[in-house]
């Protein structure tokens, strides 16, 4: 079991270490200049947006879930960060076009910078791990699926969003505190 739990965990690292930089600061620059942020994905990787969203809101962003049925339009100056290890998600390209048409910024984060939603955003967040559709560029890992994916996504948007709040000094721990669900 430890040799298992040893080996996810340097296979998530060896991920992490490889992400650009450069990538990574320029999402936390489209996080903090968005008038509102949208977040979308399907399957696991919508449950890592859902996380991202909630940490967010947190942080004392005004954020929403595509889907929720109370999520409202997007609009000019708007972000859409979209989650998707292909990058090919037929209704998550849907929603990325329809934010362009709407003049909303859209960010990708994804395995794929060649993908068909790539093609249409203006932030990529390349997070170069194992799907589940084991392209020839992607790490080998013991772990089934997009699990590699998933768990990279997941430490990675929440180190952007420690980064983020520190650049800003705009939510202090008791304030992230008092956000936090009190129906509980």
């Amino acid at each position: 079991m430890k040799q298992t739990i040893h080996t996810v965990s340097y296979e998530v690292s060896q991920v992490l270490s490889q992400v650009n930089e450069g990538e990574a600061e320029s999402f936390s620059k489209a996080i903090q200049h968005a008038s509102r942020i949208f977040i979308a994905g399907e399957g696991r990787s919508g449950l890592m947006g859902k996380a991202f969203a909630m940490r967010l809101m947190h942080g004392g962003y005004q954020v929403f879930v595509i889907g929720e049925t109370i999520t409202p339009n997007i609009e000019k100056d708007d972000l859409l960060v979209v989650i998707s290890g292909s990058g090919s998600t037929n209704s998550l390209s849907h929603y990325a076009v329809s934010a362009k048409e709407a003049g909303a910024e859209v960010a990708l984060v994804t395995t794929n910078a060649q993908s068909k939603i790539a093609e249409v955003s203006d932030q990529l967040l390349v997070v170069p791990a194992a799907t589940k559709k084991r392209r020839l560029e992607e790490p080998e890992t013991i772990q089934p699926l997009g699990n590699q994916f998933d768990q990279s996504v997941h430490l990675l948007l929440d180190s952007i969003i420690i980064y983020t709040l520190e650049q800003t000094n705009e939510a202090s721990y008791e304030e992230m505190t008092s956000r936090h669900a009190n129906l509980e």
